[in-house]
């Protein structure tokens, strides 16, 4: 039986384990899928305190695991495949290897990823000018064109952050009119640096080592334009690696956990969640861990509480 089984390895479930092993819980991280998170697929990062020069996200990953491993605790790379999940614990977890792990408390730090097109250009220029977080990666597009994929409020959101650094932001959205709220909307159209393709789709991003065009399909008459752009952002949403838990914990309508209050508390006793799992409004590193951290405390304070 574990003390705490965290699930997830990126900068909430690393931190997590950080503080867990400092209080003495020997805790055990299970990976998942992608061992150190979204952050080991980003070339630099420049918003994480502490790295004026900036980090590449593996190494930064590698070092909250470094860090997390000096303290005590355990990896295991391997992935969840089924939970019985128990108001007070113990809770049992399947793993896909065909071990079984119990938990007499549990930090679930999951992530989230994001929604793309699918395009095989995308995927192969992915940190080559083709990104899903212009809060991370927008002061690397000054003055130069860029393009936003969507109509929703992150895109718009998305679009004015761009501004602040572009030279220009093509909106590209599949309807004539936008998903956002009136007055996000509202401000984007305001915007001069802004300009929208309506009833269009991205079919093509062209470039060999990096983002220099965007072939852009018009829906009503098959048209295409080639829309000059040096960054590509996907703003389409974020899908929360939660499928496992469903039925298990409470979530919201989009599959994000819900938590308790300001607190790291899910609606089962004993489980608890942080990070890009159970937060669709920052999803950001420094948010990440900064749940993991209030996870691990609540934990710590939970099993403090409960009769051996």
């Amino acid at each position: 039986m574990e003390n705490i089984v965290i699930i997830g390895s990126g900068a909430a479930g690393l931190t997590a384990a950080i503080y867990s092993s400092r209080a003495d819980l020997e805790p055990l991280v299970i990976t998942g899928q992608l061992p150190g998170g979204l952050l080991t697929q980003t070339s630099d990062v420049e918003n994480y305190p502490g790295f004026p020069e900036a980090v590449n996200g593996y190494e930064l990953m590698f070092k909250f695991q470094q860090q997390a491993e000096n303290f005590g605790t355990r990896v295991k790379n391997d992935t969840v495949s089924e939970v019985e999940l128990k108001d007070g614990g113990p809770h049992k977890l399947r793993l896909a290897s065909g071990e079984t792990v119990e938990a007499r408390a549990l930090i679930i730090a999951t992530g989230a990823a994001p929604r793309w097109l699918g395009l095989e250009s995308e995927d192969r220029l992915k940190n080559k000018g083709v990104s899903a977080c212009a809060t991370c990666d927008g002061a690397f597009f000054r003055n130069v064109p860029v393009l936003v994929v969507g109509g929703g409020d992150t895109a718009m959101e998305e679009a004015l952050f761009l501004t602040k650094f572009a030279s220009k932001v093509t909106v590209v959205h599949r309807r004539d009119e936008l998903r956002a709220s009136r007055i996000m909307g509202d401000r984007a159209m305001a915007n001069p640096k802004i300009e929208f393709m309506w009833s269009s789709q991205v079919v093509e991003i062209i470039g060999d080592s990096e983002v220099e065009k965007v072939r852009v399909k018009n829906l009503k008459d098959n048209s295409e334009t080639i829309v000059e752009a040096k960054g590509y952002f996907a703003a389409l949403g974020h899908v929360p690696n939660t499928e496992v838990f469903k039925g298990a914990v409470e979530t919201d309508d989009k599959g994000f956990i819900k938590l308790k209050g300001g607190s790291g508390y899910t609606s089962v006793d004993g489980v608890f969640a942080a990070g890009d799992c159970a937060d669709h409004v920052y999803r950001q590193a420094i948010t990440a861990a900064g749940m993991g951290c209030r996870a691990a405390i609540d934990a710590e304070r939970w099993l403090e509480s409960q009769p051996r």
